[in-house]
């Protein structure tokens, strides 16, 4: 019984007392380090059986697995198992016959044509990240200028002026004021929220926001129409409440009303006014878009209006819980990661035609 005896130096130990102390350490790990803790602490074999209500063979097993290999013998060995009973040429068929169909396909439908079980072809699919059901959308700009433009925008939020603001403006239209037919359920213990699926429908409104990139606060109007007259209040608006002292780096989409002749001809007018255009259908560019998404998430996605006033009032009420504590949107995405990824899919498109 000599050669089972364990001596632990000091960092053997340490180790071993930091699987215990791991809430995340599986169980069975951490009563093979009880094992041997205990067993270095000179609990006999049945000593320590009877405190880890196990059998004395296992703690014998332990601690010659211990003695043989150390720490790392106590983490469980990968086991061979039975051979692949899936032909080559089956699971082949079951990933290629995914990703090459434009229309995706099902695992029903996929385990049908290669003769095999459904769920065969879903373990197949997961141990090669095939997800035929996922589809998430995108557009690659064909801006002549995107890079200009995209340095440009990228530029303002690494390293904004001196003396000037910087403001991400757009405006969310098409907000729908509806009424839920029926009252839903709050959100509770064993329970869902719920809502009906059918409403009424009261009108729409536009919200017109300027995000401050230094800040987190919120410039905002509603109206009931978004033309190049409404944007130009909105920016009367800017002009009106923001200090005079300083210059205002506005970024922006190319939508037409912003570029209206007699838009470009008020900021004629007022040159501390200076326009950053996005790259065409790169809107994710601007920051002011995040906060749309919070404004949908919170406001509208799961509010009833019965009028058009209480959906307004609703946005102005958001807006200033917003303002007394705001929240900025700092821009951490690397540019030329993200030029890169871009070109990257430019060519897989190529590719594919």
């Amino acid at each position: 019984m000599l050669r089972y005896t364990i001596r632990l130096d000091g960092e053997a130990k340490e180790s071993l007392e930091m699987l215990l102390r791991i809430h995340t350490t599986e169980k069975r790990l951490a009563e093979r380090a009880r094992i041997i803790l205990l067993a270095a602490g000179g609990d006999s074999v049945a000593e320590i059986a009877e405190k880890l209500d196990c059998s004395k063979r296992r703690v014998c097993g332990w601690k010659k697995r211990y003695i043989e290999e150390g720490i790392a013998g106590l983490e469980e060995k990968q086991r061979s198992g039975r051979p692949a009973s899936i032909a080559p040429e089956i699971v082949e068929k079951v990933i290629t016959g995914a990703v090459k169909r434009d229309r995706g396909t099902s695992c029903r439908k996929m385990a049908k044509e290669a003769g095999i079980s459904s769920a065969t072809v879903q373990r197949i699919w997961s141990r090669n990240a095939i997800k035929p059901h996922v589809t998430r959308t995108f557009k690659l700009s064909k801006d002549a200028h995107f890079e200009k433009k995209f340095w440009d925008v990228i530029g303002l939020y690494l390293d904004p002026p001196e003396r000037a603001i910087v403001l991400c403006c757009d405006e969310k239209s098409q907000i729908q004021a509806l009424e839920r037919t029926q009252p839903g359920l709050p959100l509770g213990v064993g329970h869902i929220r719920t809502q009906t699926h059918d409403y009424y429908r009261h009108g729409t409104t536009t919200l017109f926001a300027a995000l401050n990139y230094l800040d987190g606060k919120i410039i905002s109007r509603t109206e009931h129409r978004h033309r190049h007259i409404e944007w130009l209040r909105f920016l009367r608006q800017i002009e009106k409440e923001t200090s005079r002292k300083l210059d205002i780096h506005v970024v922006l989409d190319n939508y037409g009303s912003h570029k209206h002749p007699k838009v470009m001809a008020w900021l004629e007018k007022h040159p501390r006014f200076h326009l950053h255009f996005t790259p065409t259908s790169a809107s994710w560019m601007n920051l002011v878009e995040r906060f749309f998404r919070d404004v949908h998430m919170e406001v509208v996605k799961n509010g009833s209006f019965a009028q058009l006033k209480e959906l307004n009032d609703a946005l102005q009420n958001f807006m200033d819980e917003r303002n007394a504590a705001p929240v900025r949107y700092v821009w951490k995405a690397d540019g030329h990661k993200i030029l890169e990824k871009i070109k990257r899919a430019k060519q897989a498109m190529e590719q594919g035609k």
